[in-house]
């Protein structure tokens, strides 16, 4: 005979326990690991794999990501990939479907979900920048066709699970992408942190150990290198992301196609040559950040010199600490209230005037598009000769590693 209440009494303990019956902290640990997964398959799937074709993923994990996905996003493959690459295409301009430059940071944080569905509504969007991204069977008839129908699967689970705690969970994992991926790094990745790279855009990395977010917090460096499958590049640097992606690479399920370029020193060369600006503007932006370095140690070095003469204090003292901060920039990117400063450190002190300008001619060794090779190699000879013969120490020291470059 059925006893009922034993019936009802475990009716009663699976809405709360869920078949699992799990502690508190056992649903915790889980979650975590489950938000995890996830922001690894954005960033190893969507985002290196298709968005940038950075890595080649054999069908088992390249179809696992895209299950998982499902159940915990509900984002279209296509959408992503056609949104984020307009988003580098535009990237800080009106038409940027998410930049805080354009948009404002609030808007980002607020309303950075709804900003990217409404561009991946556009179909223009989805045409010109959605192009070669899964198109079978179960992408046109389950993923794209019932997309809101895995993340209500995903609830189902959890409460089956872990009961009336797994509501909890699940509001997790819907917010977990949102709050992680849209508002802080497509928003404060372009607002705050630091900056290896002068990318052409306002991306910053937001921290310098990639884990939380599965390596996306190094926002400047993938903004230089877009291509690449690793994203960290110093090395007190960590990507998770391409930790998992090595790791496949070694049992044969990724293939990295390419990695941060890196500027190699050989021997010391009379003069530079065609091969040597071949490997200057291959490698720009490793070129400029070292540059930066020597500017900044020539501002700590005035810093140091008005200190031994016993000043640490007063208007030269802190045009130069600004100067510190500052000098190394792209002149478009210094902010219109610290240019004063800039320009009163460096009429304390000419060299630092001499590295600026010598600074911004050597970058227009790539940006300058209507020279000849030719003339462009005349140019850097010109330019490391009056850098050796400028008696500033850091500019000879430079020079001299630049003849030293080869592609």
């Amino acid at each position: 005979m059925i006893d009922f209440q034993t019936v009802i009494d475990a009716l009663v303990h699976w809405g709360a326990h869920g078949v699992l019956s799990a502690s508190g902290w056992t649903v915790l640990a889980v979650t975590l690991v489950m938000t995890h997964l996830t922001i690894c398959s954005v960033t190893i799937f969507l985002h290196r794999a298709q968005a940038h074709r950075a890595v080649d993923l054999h069908a088992i994990p390249s179809h696992f990501f895209r299950f998982w996905l499902w159940l915990t996003t509900g984002m279209v493959t296509k959408e992503f990939v056609a949104v984020h690459r307009k988003h580098h295409a535009k990237c800080e301009t009106p038409e940027d479907p998410h930049s805080p430059q354009t948009r404002g940071l609030k808007a980002l944080l607020l309303t950075g979900v709804e900003l990217y569905r409404a561009e991946a509504k556009i179909p223009e969007t989805l045409a010109k920048y959605g192009h070669n991204t899964p198109n079978d069977w179960i992408e046109r008839n389950l993923y794209t066709r019932f997309s809101w129908q895995g993340v209500a699967l995903m609830m189902i689970i959890n409460l089956t699970l872990f009961g009336a705690i797994g509501l909890t969970v699940w509001a997790v994992q819907m917010a977990w992408i949102p709050v992680m991926a849209t508002g802080i790094i497509n928003g404060i990745g372009h607002y705050y942190g630091y900056r290896n790279f002068e990318a052409p855009d306002a991306s910053t990395n937001v921290s310098p150990w990639g884990i939380l977010i599965g390596g996306e917090e190094l926002h400047n460096n993938h903004h230089t290198y877009p291509t690449s499958a690793k994203f960290s590049v110093k090395p007190f640097e960590f990507d998770i992301g391409w930790m998992y992606i090595r790791g496949m690479e070694m049992v044969g399920l990724a293939k990295a196609r390419k990695t941060p370029p890196q500027l190699i020193l050989g021997e010391l060369k009379a003069v530079a040559d065609a091969r040597t600006l071949e490997a200057i503007i291959a490698n720009r932006y490793e070129v400029m950040a070292n540059y930066a370095k020597e500017l900044r140690r020539a501002c700590a070095g005035e810093v140091a010199r008005l200190k031994a003469q016993g000043s640490t204090a007063g208007k030269a003292w802190s045009d130069l600490r600004v100067a510190e901060r500052w000098l190394h920039r792209d002149a478009e990117k210094i902010p219109a209230n610290v240019r004063a400063a800039l320009e009163s450190a460096m009429a304390h002190a000419p060299s630092l005037q001499k590295l600026v300008a010598m600074r911004e001619e050597l970058r227009q060794l790539w940006t300058r598009t209507n020279v000849s090779a030719e003339q462009l190699v005349a140019d850097l000879q010109d330019w490391c000769k009056r850098a050796e013969d400028s008696g500033i120490a850091a500019l000879r020291e430079f020079s001299l590693q630049l003849r030293a470059a080869r592609a």
